[in-house]
This record gives C-alpha cells, sequence and structure tokens, in this order.
C-alpha cells in the first residue's frame, strides 16, 4: 500500500513564512498534495492508495481520487502518523509499504513505478531528498522491515536502520522525487526547474505578485 500522510494544512510550511503568508502557504501546500495524488493515479501498476490524514481538504482531495483515508485525528506528526498507518496494514496483512511525502509536486509516475519495480522480494527502497539528508520515498516489505523517523536528516538514519534488517536496501535516486519545499530556497528551485505543475503555477504567481508589488514600491518613491 502506498501511504501519504498529511498534516494539518492550514499551518502548513511555517519554514516559508519569510516569504509567503499562512494561506499563501495552505495552498501551496494543497496544490502540492494535488500533484502528489496525481502522479499516484497515473501509475501503469496502480496500488492501493492511502491518505494518512485528518485535515479536511486532504480528506476531500483522497475521496475525489477514490483513494482510501486512515483518519488521524491526533495529528502527531508524520512519523506518528506512518506508525499508526504501519500498524493498520500489518493488521490487515498488507506486506509491503511505500511511504511518499505530500511536498514532492515534481513526482512522477514512472518514478513509482521504478520503485516497485526494483524492490525487492524482503528488503526495502530508499529516495533521498536532493541535499541527501531527507528520506522522499521509503518502500518496505514486510511493511513494518524497521521504523521510520522523518526529518530533516532522516535518510541517514533510515538507511542504516534497512541495512542493519540483514535485507536489501535499494538507493535510487529519482529526480522528481528528490525535489520537495520546505524553505524559501527550495521554492525558488520548484519555481526555476521544467514544468507546469499545480503547485508551480502557484509558486510563479507568488513570485510575479512579489515582483510587481517591488516595482509598484519602487515607482511611488520616485521624486
Amino acid at each position: 500500500m502506498i501511504l501519504v500522510p498529511v498534516k494539518n494544512l492550514s499551518a502548513a510550511k511555517q519554514r516559508l513564512a519569510a516569504v509567503l503568508d499562512q494561506s499563501s502557504r495552505t495552498a501551496l501546500a494543497q496544490a502540492m498534495l494535488h500533484d502528489v495524488l496525481a502522479a499516484l493515479r497515473k501509475c501503469k501498476h496502480f496500488c492501493e492508495v492511502a491518505v494518512v490524514s485528518s485535515d479536511p481538504y486532504a480528506v476531500k482531495l483522497a475521496e475525489e481520487y477514490r483513494f482510501e483515508v486512515i483518519p488521524d485525528p491526533d495529528n502527531p506528526g508524520e512519523t506518528g502518523a506512518i506508525e499508526m498507518a504501519t500498524r493498520l496494514c500489518v493488521e490487515r496483512g498488507i506486506d509491503s509499504t511505500l511511504v511518499i511525502p505530500a511536498d514532492i509536486p515534481l513526482v512522477e509516475a514512472w518514478e513509482l513505478e521504478e520503485i516497485l519495480k526494483r524492490a525487492p522480494r524482503e528488503g526495502s527502497v530508499l529516495v533521498p531528498a536532493a541535499d541527501g539528508r531527507g528520506t522522499n520515498a521509503a518502500f518496505r516489505r514486510p511493511a513494518n522491515l524497521f521504523p521510520l523517523r522523518f526529518g530533516n536528516d532522516s535518510f541517514k538514519p533510515h538507511h542504516i536502520a534497512a541495512q542493519a534488517t540483514g535485507k536489501p536496501c535499494v538507493v535510487l535516486k529519482l529526480p522528481g522525487i528528490a525535489v520537495d519545499v520546505d524553505n524559501p530556497a527550495d521554492l525558488q528551485e520548484l519555481i526555476s526547474l521544467p514544468g507546469e505543475t499545480r503547485a508551480q503555477r502557484l509558486a510563479r504567481e507568488y513570485a510575479r505578485a512579489v515582483a510587481n508589488r517591488v516595482v509598484t514600491a519602487g515607482t511611488a518613491s520616485l521624486p
């Protein structure tokens, strides 16, 4: 099963506060989630997908895509949400999980298919973020092969935990999955990269609005 954890989007992306107000950050997070779910729907070898969230927008969008919703009323964060969802998968007899974050708007269906194709019969697949520090996709078979602990520097601990199982661990570098959006530099990269995803279009609109305000302010200050 593919699991997509989604925190409360009304307070999303606090590290972008220097460049975007909260309503803009929420809209961007919603656009990124939309891009991720659209890519999942396009997978040729379609798997079960569950959005792990109680955020109203995320729940509504998951239902529109006809994905399962695993309620997450306590909202303990990405790590806690995945722990809870993994336990549920094990209870159901589901043999594997692939965790995909909600903020990788350039993910493409072929990348997800590559993960599933390269996945060992028993073992794991890890996809690092572009900076090599974070983990932007994690496949485990069995579903609870090792615990996942997400954060800014999660890739190395995940890799160590995967190797400690004694099962094969495949590390894949995938260009779309590698791009997440957490800080202003990430946002600028999203704007500059090729593509026309929902998140890119919105981010470019924000950039144009800021540029226009700067020009207007500069003109107003002229003698």
